[in-house]
């Protein structure tokens, strides 16, 4: 038995996200993906972007919006290879701004 078998803890990412703030550069996307990227590749963005900006509607239209992005470089890191054409920081003052809440 471990000292930490009692403790219980749940978090909801979404509620913790909310209290974030994103100054969005609206003409300067950080990152941008290949004009028509492989439906596999695009498939893992979806399932490990831990803030959902990776898409695939019920008709399999892929969508991308970088407003949302936490900055963690999970999608170069996934797909920086093969469909992750430009990924960078967003210029100074840009970008999320973690808040605790």
């Amino acid at each position: 038995m471990s000292a930490f078998d009692d403790i219980q803890i749940t978090v909801n990412v979404d509620e913790k996200l909310s209290v974030d703030k994103y100054d969005v550069d609206e003409g300067n996307a950080h990152i941008e993906l290949v004009e028509d990227p492989a439906d596999a590749e695009f498939r893992k963005l979806v399932l490990v972007c831990p803030a959902a900006l990776y898409k695939v509607d019920e008709d399999g239209a892929k969508s991308f919006d970088y407003a949302g992005c936490l900055e963690c470089g999970t999608c170069r890191i996934a797909c920086g290879d093969t469909i992750v054409a430009k990924w960078t920081n967003p210029r100074g003052g840009m970008g999320v701004a973690y808040r605790q809440g």
